[in-house]
């Protein structure tokens, strides 16, 4: 096999978790082959460079070629992060370390006694 559909690889090395997801992404623009937009259908080849972005960005060179979803580890050889998206992935979750979540200080429902402090501000 020399060359596959997108789609059906990006699924193979589990990147989406459906071939339809991963179908959607393609068409959504959120998968450039060799720097520029393409379809679900475009046959990728080993060599090709994939830019995605699915919860984070990735840049992965294609290795080798799969139309079938094995184990993880197994599609782990399937491409190759290039470094700089190892390192730019890394630098984000390194930052996100740091942001305070917006809703850690909610706790569902304001009380009574709540509702009846903040009708007193809003009084005044």
């Amino acid at each position: 096999m020399d060359k596959l559909r997108l789609d059906k690889w990006l699924w193979a090395a589990r990147f989406y978790k459906t071939r339809s997801l991963a179908s959607d992404a393609v068409e959504g623009g959120r998968v450039h082959l060799n720097g520029s937009r393409t379809k679900p259908a475009r046959e990728v080849r080993p060599g090709d460079v994939l830019t995605l972005t699915a919860g984070e960005t990735w840049t992965v060179a294609v290795k080798a070629l799969s139309d079938r979803r094995g184990p993880a580890h197994v599609a782990r050889l399937l491409y190759e992060e290039t470094p700089e998206s190892l390192a730019a992935r890394e630098m984000a979750r390194e930052a996100r370390r740091f942001v305070a979540d917006p809703a850690a200080d909610r706790h569902g429902r304001p009380t009574k006694r709540d509702r009846r402090l903040l009708s007193r501000y809003g009084e005044s």
